[in-house]
């Protein structure tokens, strides 16, 4: 097989082997009553706590010990397993640590990914950057194969969507171990301090204000971030106890609908480049905001009949949510941060996003659901949860207006193009 069809395959199934029930375990949870929307947060968090450790963890065992495709096998094996064992567990609580495992394997697997592509591709002289973005867009695909899978195996509220995620994760682990060896590159020194060894020397830009400003801004748009994948299928799928909507096809493929967001990350990836010369950074990230209060406030208006343009709206306004915070924050590290201090700083802004910001998201929108927004039936009150995020959002969004100061640069978005 072709080197690049064997990367476009591991990258098709790493983000299909988890899309087959992020998306929807918020379903499956309050469709088996399993607990309380604080409960459901605290499962969600554990893939903001494990990112908080793991990956580094892994950077550093890869670095120096173990070669990344044999740990990246070994990982998703493990992580197989686990989803495996999920039909077997009842309550909320015991379903926390099962889920809490499943993502210490999982969520490094993301960065291996990319290093052993960058590693394979570069020793066979491939220009890694013309040719590794074609391959990770099958990652986006592969999500959105699984999402679909889910829906219409109709898994999407039972745990056959963690058995569909458990074997095609044990096939992917068997397979990484077929691709070229990626060995140690030792490139972390004998003589680097713990603080070095984890990355954590880039928390030193905290002392900088115009940093320290952009990291806190990061958090609270990762926290956003998470608050569509953990109730994003669950709200559609809420319309069923609804006698208008409980036959309707949305409700049925909920799913699939949701999948249009990931659809519109592959499309509004290739406008970034455009946005980024003719606005500047500082303006996409804060029409990224801006995407946020339309996604939230979509989706309280909206329903599966004459508000399902709405939801839909919803959804292709994500892609511009999702991806240019995400890529403008990262070229904005690259382009802000001293050279020596650049792979911890990228780490940083991960960690505020994906770690911090998400559990923060995770947690605090399961204690304000359940405080606030359930009704006397023992349902939620979507339209006002909704509401209440997308104004979380426009505060979020104003004040970085006002606070965030970052003059446009096009010769420094004309040098990262080149």
């Amino acid at each position: 097989m072709h080197i690049k069809l064997r990367l476009t395959v591991l990258s098709f199934f790493q983000f299909y082997v988890w899309g087959a029930w992020l998306i929807t375990i918020a379903t499956y949870f309050f469709s088996n009553n399993m607990g309380t929307s604080v409960q459901f947060g605290a499962i969600f968090s554990t893939l903001a706590i494990s990112s908080l450790f793991m990956p580094a963890l892994t950077g550093i065992l890869a670095d120096k010990w173990i070669n990344a495709e044999r740990l990246y096998g070994i990982l998703h094996i493990l992580y197989g397993a686990i989803l495996l064992f999920v039909p077997q567990v009842k309550d909320a609580d015991s379903l926390y640590y099962v889920i809490f495992a499943a993502m210490i394997c999982y969520m490094p697997t993301i960065s291996l990914s990319n290093s052993i592509s960058y590693t394979i591709l570069n020793k066979n002289n491939f220009d890694v950057i013309k040719v590794f973005p074609p391959i990770r867009v099958w990652g986006t695909v592969g999500f959105i194969a699984a999402m679909w899978t889910t829906n219409l195996s109709d898994s999407k509220a039972n745990a056959n969507q963690f058995i569909i995620a458990g074997v095609a994760a044990l096939l992917l682990g068997l397979f990484s171990f077929t691709l070229p060896k990626c060995p140690p590159q030792r490139s972390i020194s004998k003589d680097a301090s713990i603080m070095e060894q984890l990355g954590l020397n880039a928390f030193k830009l905290f002392g900088n204000y115009k940093m320290a400003l952009f990291f806190i801004f990061s958090m609270f748009l990762g926290a956003a971030l998470q608050l569509t994948n953990m109730y994003g299928d669950t709200f559609i799928d809420d319309f069923k106890h609804f006698p208008e909507y409980a036959d309707s096809l949305v409700v049925k493929y909920s799913t699939i609908i949701m999948s249009i967001s990931q659809i519109s990350e592959t499309l509004f990836i290739l406008a970034i480049p455009f946005f980024l010369k003719r606005f500047g950074i500082k303006k996409v990230m804060l029409f990224s905001m801006i995407a946020w209060v339309l996604r939230f406030g979509l989706f309280s208006f909206g329903d599966p009949a004459e508000g399902l343009w709405m939801i839909i709206l919803s959804c292709i306004v994500y892609g511009m949510a999702f991806d240019f915070f995400n890529i403008s924050g990262s070229l904005f590290v690259e382009t802000t941060t001293d050279s020596s201090i650049r792979s911890s700083a990228q780490g940083l802004f991960m960690m505020m996003t994906n770690g911090v910001g998400a559990y923060l998201g995770s947690m605090a929108s399961g204690f304000v659901i359940d405080k606030y927004y359930m009704l006397d039936d023992g349902t939620k009150d979507w339209p006002g949860i909704w509401l209440a995020f997308a104004i979380y959002a426009a505060v979020i969004a104003v004040l970085f207006s006002v606070m965030f100061k970052h003059k446009h640069n096009p010769a420094e978005i004309e040098k990262l193009q080149h």
